[in-house]
């Protein structure tokens, strides 16, 4: 799809959102913004024609120590509900995300929905699966 395609498919979805004022995809192609209490970034590239959709897990403050991602990839491995995404972590931003691509342009409804279950599930993996993967990563020492 085009930067132009991606866009206004972007910005069909934010205005079902009640969200008028966001440009949608800035000239470089990336956007972001909070529905509800889920934060949803868009990255469209213009080599591949992908865009891509990514639900805010976490933004560490520094690198995330040794085992929290693998941890977390084993929890998509296990089959945790990643709402129809990966599990995503970029390290210039030390954000931890579920994202899905789209090579082509889905219609407006099966997108809204996609977004839906890729946001849910997010604010899921934010609270009880990060508990999870940090409880098996640093487990509580035993009291003596």
């Amino acid at each position: 799809m085009t930067r132009d395609e991606a866009q206004r498919l972007v910005q069909t979805y934010l205005r079902a959102q009640g969200i008028h004022l966001s440009p949608g995809l800035s000239p470089s192609g990336v956007g972001g913004v909070t529905v509800g209490e889920a934060q949803l970034y868009f990255e469209h590239s213009s080599q591949t024609g992908g865009l891509k959709c990514s639900g805010l897990i976490y933004r560490f403050r520094e690198s995330p120590r040794p085992g929290v991602l693998d941890g977390f990839r084993d929890e998509e491995k296990a089959g945790t509900d990643t709402g129809g995404g990966t599990v995503d972590f970029e390290p210039e931003s030390k954000s931890l995300f579920l994202s899905r691509t789209y090579a082509a342009i889905p219609a407006d409804k099966a997108f809204a929905d996609d977004l839906a279950r890729l946001m849910k599930a997010s604010l899921d993996w934010g609270g009880d699966v990060f508990e999870r993967v940090a409880s098996r990563v640093f487990p509580a020492k035993t009291a003596k």
